[in-house]
């Protein structure tokens, strides 16, 4: 996470000293909030500068989290489509693998970066929200680790359809606060923790999620979750002597997605898509593709697109993905899609589900539907590719937390 080396007119220099890519980020808070956040950023520079931070961070990610996570050939499911393909078509098929973490997602590689900061700046108290439930779990993972006490927002609409993650962070000993408000879900929860925050500033530190919020939330966890991409470079290069020609990635707030993607951005030959989740599809205005069907305005403490009516209220979102079910997006992604270095895809909830049972009878995998999303889309691009071209797909969690959920949808019975 130390900062990069970086080229004349690189891509990867953003935000500037006010936290914008663009037009986008900034930080719309609260007074009560502004000295903590300024605060929280000097913090992170020093920590960013700190030789005994980054071995802290490091030593973590290596016997904590058990990183470098593998960059798999998905050999089977790349025999698949090929056999579906025109003749010479069909790129290569890697995995990389998140959902072998601690935890089974990528959240906790930016949870362990901000327990550390919250640590060095001498918080007590730590809140979160989440949607899926993989965030709460590795905050509380991260708590139960360094012995703090920790609050998770979540949605009403989110705990049932979660219930193992639920239990998960109980166990962990964090406490899960039900929001009955709005669509019940991630934004609202998040909401309410901004709430909870403003009330508690003093000795209370917010570990947010994804890629959104006020400056310096969606540098700082860029940064952390960047180690993704990092790895992934350096393994690709290993087992294919090149850089990839397309990564994937799923895209809710955004995390997973600008982990792996920031340290391709300066390479022009390494295309990137993003995939957003379609819901019901576009038409139907039941979705969370928020760059294909929303327009710029302010949520959360930054500025970005947004699913939001005439009048500028914000509109509710759709996913049967729960950590994808956000009516918004990062800002560095609104950036990235307006600058068009990378592109955006939407993938409907029949393309996800067909995607997480295709991955789990080919790859022996059971993905999360988040990832599902990001494989979904496989089955245009990858068979439009040459093949000797080659893929990397962010498989950003695992899917057990999925599975009453998927059964629901496919009207099976667990």
């Amino acid at each position: 996470m130390t900062a990069a080396t970086t080229i004349p007119n690189s891509l990867r220099t953003l935000p500037d000293e006010r936290g914008h890519f663009g037009q986008f980020g900034g930080r719309y808070v609260a007074e009560t909030l502004m000295p903590l956040i300024l605060d929280l950023e000097r913090e992170y520079r020093a920590a960013k500068e700190d030789p005994a931070f980054q071995a802290e961070f490091d030593g973590l990610m290596t016997h904590y989290v058990g990183r470098p996570s593998p960059l798999y050939f998905a050999e089977r499911l790349t025999g698949y489509y090929r056999k579906r393909a025109k003749p010479g078509h069909c790129a290569k098929i890697y995995f990389k693998r998140e959902e072998l973490n601690h935890t089974g997602a990528h959240k906790i590689n930016n949870c362990i970066g901000q327990i550390l900061l919250a640590i060095r700046m001498g918080k007590t108290r730590i809140i979160a929200e989440t949607g899926a439930g993989q965030h709460g779990v590795a905050t509380a993972t991260v708590c139960a680790r360094f012995g703090l006490p920790c609050t998770i927002f979540m949605g009403a609409k989110d705990i049932e359809r979660q219930q193992p993650n639920v239990f998960r962070m109980k166990l962990l000993g964090a406490e899960v606060r039900p929001v009955t408000s709005g669509s019940q879900s991630l934004k609202d929860a998040m909401n309410e923790a901004l709430r909870d925050w403003v009330a508690t500033v003093e000795n209370t530190f917010y570990i947010i999620g994804t890629a959104a919020g006020p400056h310096p939330y969606p540098e700082l966890v860029r940064d952390f979750q960047s180690v993704i991409g990092k790895e992934a470079r350096e393994q690709i290069l290993t087992a294919e002597g090149r850089l990839p020609d397309l990564l994937i990635a799923a895209v809710g707030g955004g995390s997973n997605a600008i982990g792996l993607f920031h340290p391709f951005l300066d390479d022009p030959d390494v295309a990137m898509l993003g995939i957003e989740a379609a819901g019901h599809g576009i038409e139907s205005g039941e979705h969370a593709a928020s760059l294909t069907g929303g327009r710029p305005g302010i949520l959360h403490g930054n500025k970005t697109y947004l699913l939001q009516d005439e009048d500028g209220q914000i509109t509710e979102a759709h996913s049967i993905s729960a950590g994808l079910d956000y009516p918004g997006i990062g800002p560095e992604h609104s950036w990235l899609h307006e600058s068009g270095r990378v592109q955006y895809l939407p993938i409907t909830d029949r393309q996800a589900l067909d995607a997480f049972q295709l991955c789990c009878q080919q790859e022996g995998i059971i993905p999360a539907l988040e990832s599902s999303h990001a494989l979904a889309a496989l089955e245009a691009k990858a068979q439009e590719m040459r093949d000797d071209q080659i893929i990397i797909v962010n498989v950003s969690g695992r899917g057990d937390k999925d599975i009453y959920t998927v059964a629901e949808a496919l009207g099976a019975q667990i």
